[in-house]
């Protein structure tokens, strides 16, 4: 559909047209499409879908297959968010504070989106908060992402704001108050260092990523990330939240479409809670660990949880493990790193192979059963280091907050964050986790993968 068709379509409704559609993206509906769809489809769903995204805005050719690991994290999501608050850098007017459009759709070469009107209302009268068109006539670093919206989500309302000059505690005021329940996504436009060599630029981008992901928004400046006001923003929020960065790609156009003696970077992250589950859905999943065991002992077999028990948090694809003990002494621990099933299965299945099937203890009795504790840490994605040595590993730990995933071989074993609580140092974690997949002291891991857990 056409701006044009769009207009008609909409009537007397005032109408943001594309500004650079056959610039940065084919102005062409089906080529668009395919193009769109080509990228994501060459990407992984990384697992559950995150409250908020970091993406970038250049020129399809050159930020578009980044971009696309940021928007395949939706596939799980294609109904349920139905909107978007979007949040880009100001490039071709200088403002104070955040600008709405004025308008009430937007359109690219796909059709019209309609701009959610409740949400502007929640706003509009914030003093960092102003209405100014002229910030988003030209502007592309919101623009560029509609159509990807387009193609992962159905039937969403759109919130576009234009960032300028305003310090992060504003900026995170107005996500506040847009933050939402689970149909509404944030989403953050921004390149990452302009115009450098190639080598350079990949120095610079890897410290910023490591800033974004320590969520240190202090050392995040124009040179770093052209969204860096939105940035600043958004880790402003989430570091209040108690929430993560899981880091999906980052690449620079000498990787993609470019020259490498000119490069901008690009990076795309996902922001996962690190508080996702509320109190009632934590008892749920004790009730259904509790009752698969239970199930064990009279059937056999795991329970198969109640399809109503699946709402919300507990119907996304999660890994989780279930601790046993009794008497404070560990009696079973059995769970999968992997995303695979829905959480309330996971756990259910988790619970009863813990009791059952641990080959470190006999299988649970019934009266032990009676008397055991049960612990579930659901999983948080995260990320494969890049390490030449296992001092380069070492130092990319976190004490107390990663768990860790190590391979060599067919060696594979995992340890869970609370495992911390038994160790005095990340040299003797990694030991006994080496000891755990049989290898060697001397022997490094050949691939390591951090994570954190919910346990509860």
């Amino acid at each position: 559909m056409t701006s044009e068709q769009a207009t008609r379509h909409t009537g007397k409704n005032r109408i943001r047209p594309p500004a650079v559609a056959g610039l940065f993206y084919p102005d062409n509906a089906t080529e668009l499409e395919d193009l769109v769809d080509t990228m994501l489809a060459g990407v992984p769903a990384p697992g559950p879908v995150p409250k908020a995204l970091i993406a970038p805005h250049a020129g399809y050719p050159f930020s578009g297959p980044v971009a696309a690991h940021a928007y395949a994290a939706l596939r799980e999501a294609r109904r349920r968010i139905r909107r978007v608050v979007l949040l880009g850098p100001a490039h071709r007017v200088y403002l104070r504070g955040l600008a709405l459009p004025g308008v009430d759709y937007f359109t690219t070469p796909l059709g019209p989106v309609e701009i959610d009107k409740e949400v502007v209302a929640r706003i509009v009268d914030l003093p960092q908060v102003s209405v100014m068109e002229e910030a988003h006539r030209e502007e592309h670093s919101l623009e560029v992402h509609l159509p990807f919206l387009q193609r992962c989500l159905q039937g969403f309302q759109l919130l576009p704001l234009v960032v300028g000059d305003a310090p992060p505690e504003q900026i995170a005021e107005v996500l506040e108050h847009l933050w939402g329940e689970e149909d509404t996504l944030i989403l953050i436009s921004s390149d990452l260092s302009h115009y450098h060599d190639y080598e350079t630029a990949s120095a610079i981008d890897a410290d910023t990523v490591e800033h974004i992901r320590n969520l240190e928004l202090e050392a995040i400046g124009p040179h770093q990330a052209c969204g860096c006001m939105p940035i600043r923003g958004l880790l402003h929020l989430i570091r209040k939240r108690n929430m993560t960065v899981d880091i999906l790609d980052v690449r620079n156009s000498g990787d993609t479409a470019g020259p490498r003696n000119r490069v901008v970077g690009y990076g795309s992250f996902a922001i996962y809670s690190g508080t996702a589950l509320d109190v009632s859905q934590r008892r749920l999943l004790h009730e259904i660990a509790r009752a698969s065991i239970y199930n064990g002992l009279r059937a056999g077999e795991p329970l198969q949880p109640d399809p109503v028990d699946g709402r919300g948090a507990l119907r996304e694809k999660r890994g989780a493990f279930v601790t046993l003990k009794l008497d404070g002494r560990l009696r079973g621990c059995i769970g999968s790193t992997e995303m695979e099933q829905p959480l309330n299965h996971a756990v259910a299945e988790s619970a009863f192979k813990a009791a059952f099937h641990d080959p470190r203890f006999p299988a649970l009795s019934e009266e032990e059963f009676r008397r055991v504790d049960i612990r579930i840490s659901v999983l948080i994605p995260g990320r494969e280091l890049q390490f030449n040595s296992e001092q380069e590993l070492l130092r990319q730990l976190r004490a107390g907050t990663h768990g860790l995933t190590i391979s060599a071989g067919d060696a594979r074993a995992t340890f869970l964050p609370s495992v911390w609580e038994d160790v005095p140092d990340a040299e003797y974690f990694l030991r006994r986790l080496k000891q755990k997949a049989g290898l060697p002291d001397h022997k490094a891991p050949e691939r390591a993968w951090v994570y954190t857990a919910e346990s509860f």
